[in-house]
């Protein structure tokens, strides 16, 4: 049985004091929520605080982006090593706003997700469609070609601690949201690229995410597909009851 998993990614947004805040508004609500995994992927300067504010809590902390280098002369990036040491547990790897605004690739992707799990980092890695993509019929092509460039070249054991986040880009952000059915349908064309590729066991384990435009009121139905285990959940994490009231489904 896959046990779902919850992750807010709030994104650029909140200051450390704003991060303390919410997540003690966020955690009494979520307490008694031992039917998922709750993370919240906080901006890297609020990653400390978030750690600290979680720290008595069911409430894990994540990140939202990594480098896939331990050390070295390059300015502005965070390594998973440093994640780790202050108590980071997920991080995200291939968000479509990385692809799009900073040229993340199939190879950075696969790149990272290896550095993040050699630092014992649970990495949500992101896949998923833009609209043009997905009106010309190329939706499964894209996902495909996502799996192999950036999941497909990890060993079976390293493919055992990722989860996927399916995130079709045109509903991101956007209000619209991809229908429970049209969701299962990708998540299950991810789970035979899985079967193929690591076997039937590794299929049947992975947890894969939808993220979209998820909301309170359209999370019970997107959770009734047996393909869903979970969402990654942008705007509408931001707010405590929100969150919880998807935590909650």
């Amino acid at each position: 049985m896959r046990k779902p998993v919850m992750a807010g990614n709030w994104k650029m947004y909140k200051t450390a004091a704003d991060t303390t805040a919410a997540i003690a508004k966020l955690a009494p609500l979520v307490a008694g929520a031992a039917h998922v995994e709750v993370v919240v992927c906080a901006p890297f300067v609020n990653l400390a605080a978030a750690v600290e504010a979680a720290s008595a809590t069911n409430i894990e902390i994540g990140a939202q982006d990594v480098f896939w280098l331990k050390e070295g002369a390059y300015t502005g990036e965070v390594s998973a090593q440093m994640l780790a040491a202050i108590g980071c547990r997920w991080v995200i790897v291939g968000h479509s706003e990385r692809r799009q605004y900073f040229g993340e690739t199939e190879e950075t992707v696969a790149k990272k997700t290896a550095a993040a799990l050699e630092a014992e980092l649970k990495p949500i890695v992101c896949v998923g469609e833009r609209l043009e993509q997905r009106e010309a019929g190329l939706t499964e092509a894209v996902l495909e070609a996502q799996f192999r460039g950036g999941l497909a070249g990890l060993t079976p054991e390293q493919f055992a601690g990722i989860a996927i986040a399916y995130e079709p880009v045109w509903a991101i952000g956007t209000g619209k949201t991809a229908t429970p059915e049209m969701a299962a349908e990708a998540h299950g064309f991810l789970r035979e690229q899985i079967r193929a590729r690591f076997g039937a066991e590794a299929a049947e384990a992975c947890r894969i995410l939808y993220g979209g435009s998820v909301k309170p009121d359209n999370i019970k139905g997107l959770m009734a597909q047996p393909e869903l285990d979970g969402a990654l959940v942008g705007g509408a994490s931001l707010d405590p009851a929100s969150f919880a009231a998807i935590v909650n489904f």
